[in-house]
């Protein structure tokens, strides 16, 4: 009850409202807003009744909102919750189409001076950042890895069903190899005709920092949201190979890789006074980058919140 009381007073424009719970024997509910235009995954994905045409304008607007309600969550709650299960079918989409993080149900509460906990995987294949995976090593930066569901709004294509060429890579594996051939541009839906290009390559630049391998490297979501809505040159020399998660099955494990050449090829970059890396070239002065973090709330869930 306790998770309960917390989540139920922490409210932000981009988290879905938790109304209320029910608890009968070995019953549990959690009952939240009513969003008209179901989640964002269906607005991309789904079919043609469910389809939902945004333009470039509409989705920038739910890439930032997501950004800022992560970064409450992560900074401003009190405590601090870590999301867990950020997704395009955990971010819903209200009649005018603004994003609200749901599914709070799997989200950790984060003590006061406690930075990472261990825990049990509790996420999506496809959004996992491979130090959780593979350590049970949560931090808010898990959650940062997870906004690489950024490349989901500007392309329209699933980061944990699509497979690309003819060596099947995932969506992040796709993103970087088309950095490598200067080709970012492939990587917009077709649907989209009319986008300022140098924002939508800003944009796609900025999740390829969100999903590197080594969590540190990452930035927090405050540089994200700053990122995102300021005209910023991006320091793309601090950019490194995006880490990837894939089951034993898979006969590839891409995590493992990307963490021996990003650790190798690791560059210390330029930093902040508090010791934040600094992803983009303009004055400190002008981009006053901190900390924030915000994902949240949506499904009915039965059992207790860990």
């Amino acid at each position: 009850m306790t998770e309960i009381n917390v989540i139920s007073n922490t409210r932000h424009p981009n988290l879905v409202q938790l109304i209320g719970c029910c608890i009968e024997d070995g019953n549990r509910i959690l009952v939240y807003e009513y969003l008209e235009n179901n989640s964002l995954s269906s607005a991309l994905l789904g079919s043609k009744g469910k389809h939902v045409p945004l333009n470039w304008p509409k989705r920038a607007a739910i890439c930032l909102g997501i950004a800022s309600g992560l970064a409450f969550l992560h900074e401003e709650a009190e405590p601090p919750i870590v999301h867990r299960d950020i997704k395009a079918s955990n971010v819903l989409i209200d009649e005018n189409l603004h994003p609200k993080i749901g599914d709070i149900g799997l989200a950790k509460l984060f003590p006061d001076n406690i930075t990472h906990v261990s825990t049990r995987v509790a996420r999506t294949i496809g959004y996992l950042a491979p130090e959780y995976a593979l350590l049970g090593q949560l931090t808010k930066k898990a959650d940062v890895y997870s906004f690489g569901v950024v490349l989901e709004i500007i392309s329209s294509r699933s980061s944990s069903n699509a497979a690309f060429r003819e060596d099947l890579l995932i969506l992040v594996e796709w993103a970087w190899k088309l950095r490598e051939e200067g080709r970012l541009r492939d990587l917009v839906d077709p649907e989209l005709t009319e986008y300022p290009e140098a924002e939508v390559l800003r944009f796609i630049k900025v999740a390829l920092f969100c999903i590197q391998s080594a969590y540190n490297q990452r930035p927090n979501m405050k540089q994200v949201t700053e990122m995102l809505s300021k005209k910023v040159k991006l320091n793309e020399k601090l950019l490194t190979e995006p880490g990837v998660y894939r089951t034993h099955s898979n006969n590839r494990s891409s995590y493992g890789s990307h963490l021996t050449s990003s650790s190798k090829g690791k560059k210390k970059g330029s930093f902040c006074n508090n010791g934040v890396p600094k992803f983009s070239e303009c004055n400190r002065d002008d981009t006053k980058i901190s900390a924030a973090t915000c994902y949240s709330i949506v499904t009915v869930l039965g059992a207790h919140i860990i």
